[in-house]
């Protein structure tokens, strides 16, 4: 089984986990509420200034050592390797994430079927807002079977994507899902431009509006700079040791994080462009803004609304799938190199695990049993994403540079930098390794639990 990506395997693979589904409502709302086109570059700003380089730090760990998180860790460190080999753990962060996120992404092959059953006219799509408040609701809080069902699809072909391994798997899905979503994404795009919503639309994303940039607006342009490129969970980590030895990894992480941006900004654009078509609510957030507003918006252009709606669920999946995927491999990886399982046991194991979870989570949000998985104020579902994304990731980022930044030999650090770099360049990137980037992390956190 080959497990060497090629590099445009590596970037879209990347990009794949990088761009999910924040990036149709959680990015283009944070950017239409912040000032516009100032705040997209003050997320560029610190992408470049703390998320690019604590993502090299990471691509370096997985380079250096061709193995999972934990081992890579262990391997690398010069003392104390027992106690770095922790750090690596935080790839069990990744488990945590994808057994919630499968939830939500089975909601979206729900929605895929429900478009595609308006188009038979076998149901039709709605104008209402509070009709379609009481679909969204009634699937999360009662629907026991849609969402079970939905979900177990979910997990087959997320778990059967890693099961092929990462050049027959991995690879060839993202090598297929990305340039589709952007397509997809693309064709919705050239048709929202034809709205009268579009100028308005692209007003509220790219008109600078420095007035509204603020404490807030930093803080989350930095919390999204350094989540964004899925550092912190050891997806990079695991990825970048299957990376061909002579690409250049610095131009391939510049790409990633430029198909992240554009796709989060078409996303914008086409969401917004319908949202002013019809006057409503741009402030709508989250599961809101895409199974509320955005299917009564659709439904309003009739036949060819239906025919947008399955689109656009199906380019949310696709964004969806190839996230989910990447937050599988690293414990895949780690059970392999450690125990020596096959691929097959490893992926039954996790599977096991991340199955319940994600039950879990489904029975946490139904309304006959949440209140038994609630716990400290927040059902099963709400604490493992608080856990992964707060807690685990931070640690995982700040622990990456610190570990590169003073425990890794200067030398070494120059002979694999330098040639893509710089020397100049190598003495920023190292300087923002060791002092900015922590920091900003921690900042992060900070106020994250202090709000």
């Amino acid at each position: 089984m080959n497990n060497t990506f090629s590099k445009i395997g590596f970037i879209l693979a990347v990009a794949g986990s990088a761009v999910g589904l924040g990036n149709a409502w959680k990015f283009p709302t944070m950017v239409g509420t912040n000032g516009g086109s100032a705040f997209v570059m003050l997320f560029i700003i610190l992408t470049l200034g703390v998320g690019f380089v604590i993502f090299l730090c990471e691509l370096y760990i997985g380079k250096a050592s061709r193995l999972d998180p934990a081992s890579a860790y262990y391997n690398l460190a010069p003392k104390h390797k027992k106690a770095w080999s922790l750090v690596g753990f935080t790839m069990i962060g990744a488990l945590l994430i994808v057994s919630f996120y499968s939830v939500i992404i089975g909601w979206i092959i729900y929605y895929i079927y429900y478009a595609f059953t308006t188009i038979l006219n076998i149901n039709s799509l709605s104008t209402e807002i509070a009709i379609n408040q009481e679909l969204f609701v009634s699937l999360v809080e009662t629907n026991l079977s849609a969402l079970v069902v939905c979900f177990s699809v979910v997990f087959f072909i997320a778990f059967y994507t890693v099961a092929k391994g990462v050049k027959d798997g991995i690879e060839k899905l993202n090598v297929f899902m990305m340039p589709t979503l952007f397509i997809m994404l693309l064709l919705m795009l050239c048709y929202s431009a034809t709205q009268n919503g579009f100028k308005d639309a692209f007003n509220f994303l790219f008109m600078p509006d420095f007035s509204k940039i603020n404490h807030d607006s930093f803080l989350s342009a930095l919390g999204l700079a350094c989540f964004s490129l899925s550092i912190g969970a050891g997806s990079i980590i695991t990825y970048s040791a299957s990376l061909p030895e002579k690409t250049n990894f610095v131009s391939s992480t510049l790409y990633i994080i430029f198909i992240n941006l554009l796709i989060g900004l078409m996303m914008g654009l086409i969401v917004f462009s319908f949202i002013f078509e019809f006057n409503a609510d741009p402030s709508a957030q989250g599961p809101g803004l895409i199974f509320i507003s955005l299917i009564s918006l659709f439904a309003k252009l009739g036949f060819l609304g239906k025919i947008l709606a399955l689109t656009f669920f199906i380019a949310l999946f696709f964004a969806g799938i190839t996230s989910a995927v990447s937050m599988i491999e690293p414990f895949v990886f780690y059970l392999i190199n450690k125990f020596n399982f096959s691929r097959i046991k490893a992926i039954v194991l996790i599977g096991i695990v991340v199955y319940i979870l994600g039950l879990l989570c489904i029975f946490s949000s139904l309304e006959d049993y949440k209140a038994n998985l609630t716990f400290f104020g927040m059902n099963f579902f709400d604490i493992l994403d608080n856990l992964s994304s707060n807690i685990i990731m931070p640690f995982g980022s700040f622990m990456a540079a610190i570990f590169v930044g003073f425990f890794i030999s200067k030398q070494d650090l120059k002979e694999t930098f330098v040639p893509y770099m710089g020397e100049l360049g190598f003495k920023i990137w190292i300087f923002f390794a060791r002092f900015v980037a922590p920091i900003a992390v921690l900042v992060i956190v900070y106020f994250k639990f202090k709000g």
